[in-house]
């Protein structure tokens, strides 16, 4: 019972990594990209899918070997780190869940045509019955698989419809003609949408939360780390091909309605049909992102109070009602999402920089473990670039808001 359990763990929190990174901003970051620069694109998700890993691989496995939230590690590191951590990724997640449930807004839109206020209030009401059934863990799990399979099973079918230039995407990859610099907005957007903030820690802390850790799992770790970083890679080439198989044929100065770039790709490439299916691509990848952020960033506010891990579910279903409540007034709530997503950039290097340190330590992993040399390496160089990265964009981000 015990190794099944831990078997749906494994793939849960898989599903619950790739979806929190595959969230409605991913969907609309996609389209718009790759109708600016075409294959080139594919060598931006490269590059990102490429730092994503270093991180994830580095993050999960300090995590889960020492059996201990992000959170927890942090405060081993240095005492009271762990508290602003908790508070940056907790900030982030909440601003972004409120993006989450807009883009549940717009789903609903246009898969069905219900007004934005309705949609939202729905998508609410959703994942908060995720939690509010008995075995809240299990129910998102499984949601997080369903949903995921429907994305890719959706997207694969617009790829068959608009049949995209594979070969043109392939040689863009690895050698972009729009040139690599002109790509670095691109990679830092995508970054930090795919692996910043509560992102990198979702899957892990699932497993924790399963009991998969200690050395001795390390090999069904490493498993679930890699499958989670598999699912998302899918959908993120998938949607990829999807969308340049229709700007590939736009006529010249013609470009994606920026309101909902996904869903107007789709509507190109396949019509009226195309049109709903993005609908319910753009739903799934909302609700399990509202899952995914509201789950993780409550797992970070257990360190605040016991009674936070006590009430969890509840925690968690006030944290998805406050996202709601605050779309439905707000609207999109422009300066909170700018400041959230420049905090965001900045997560990901304080984070893997502490995973890094801690993976050193004896009296957090314990005297036999033995961090692999190659990890610490490309991770080290991970915190570099994201540094850099996330540095100028908080830099540029708060220059628009004052």
């Amino acid at each position: 019972m015990k190794e099944k359990k831990s078997g749906g763990a494994l793939l849960g929190a898989a599903f619950l990594m790739a979806t929190s990174a595959i969230g409605p901003g991913f969907l609309t970051q996609t389209a718009q990209f790759t109708g600016t620069h075409k294959g080139s694109f594919g060598f931006v998700i490269l590059v990102s899918i490429i730092l994503a890993a270093i991180a994830q691989m580095n993050i999960w496995r300090v995590l889960c070997v020492s059996g201990l939230r992000g959170q927890d590690v942090a405060n081993k590191v240095l005492p009271g780190l762990g508290y602003f951590v908790a508070f940056m990724v907790a900030l982030g997640g909440l601003a972004f869940n409120i993006g989450n449930v807009g883009g549940g807004a717009l789903g609903f839109n246009t898969l069905l045509g219900i007004p934005t206020q309705a949609g939202c209030a729905l998508a609410g009401i959703i994942a908060i019955a995720v939690f509010l059934v008995k075995n809240a863990k299990s129910a998102m799990d499984t949601l997080a698989k369903v949903l995921g399979g429907i994305m890719i099973v959706v997207i694969f079918g617009i790829i068959i419809v608009v049949k995209p230039p594979v070969g043109d995407a392939l040689k863009n990859t690895f050698v972009p003609s729009a040139g690599a610099p002109n790509l670095v907005p691109a990679i830092i957007t995508l970054l930090g949408g795919t692996v910043g903030g509560y992102i990198t820690f979702s899957g892990a802390h699932r497993l924790i939360d399963g009991g998969v850790t200690g050395e001795e799992n390390l090999k069904e770790i490493n498993k679930s780390s890699l499958m989670g970083m598999g699912i998302a890679t899918i959908v993120r080439i998938f949607l990829f091909l999807a969308v340049l198989g229709v700007v590939t044929r736009l006529a010249e100065g013609v470009t994606l309605d920026a309101s909902n770039p996904a869903a107007d790709a789709f509507r190109l490439g396949a019509g009226e049909l195309g049109y709903r299916f993005a609908g319910l691509v753009l739903l799934c990848a909302a609700i399990t992102s509202i899952i995914g952020a509201a789950y993780t960033s409550v797992s970070f506010l257990k360190t605040f109070h016991p009674a936070i891990d006590k009430n969890e579910n509840w925690v968690i279903i006030g944290f998805i009602a406050v996202s709601t409540v605050i779309m439905i007034l707000l609207g999109q709530p422009a300066k909170l999402l700018v400041l959230a997503g420049a905090l965001n950039g900045l997560i990901l290097p304080i984070t893997l920089g502490i995973c890094l340190i801690a993976a050193k330590k004896k009296s957090i992993m314990g005297e036999k473990y033995s961090h692999p040399m190659v990890l610490l390496i490309l991770g080290a160089i991970v915190v570099v670039i994201s540094a850099y990265l996330g540095i100028t964009t908080f830099v540029s981000n708060m220059g628009k808001l004052i």
